[in-house]
């Protein structure tokens, strides 16, 4: 098909942004965890569940910026 992109489940913004939502969630029950009993292993999946935000926000801004090129 003329014009048609086909992009993986992962370029796309809306998969993105669920993922983002469903991390994010993650985040709040692991900061009441960690609230609750102060542990160096909550800490540790906090800091992995940051670093999996930024890696989205990069795959995010990548699919926008692909997304207005094929516009």
């Amino acid at each position: 098909m003329p014009g048609f992109t086909k992009h993986s489940h992962e370029d796309d913004p809306t998969q993105i942004v669920r993922t983002i939502a469903r991390i994010s969630q993650m985040l709040v029950e692991l900061r009441d965890e960690y609230l609750d009993q102060h542990r160096e292993d909550t800490l540790d999946q906090i800091e992995r569940r940051v670093q999996e935000l930024q890696d989205l926000a990069d795959q995010l801004r990548t699919a926008r910026s692909q997304s207005s090129d094929v516009a």
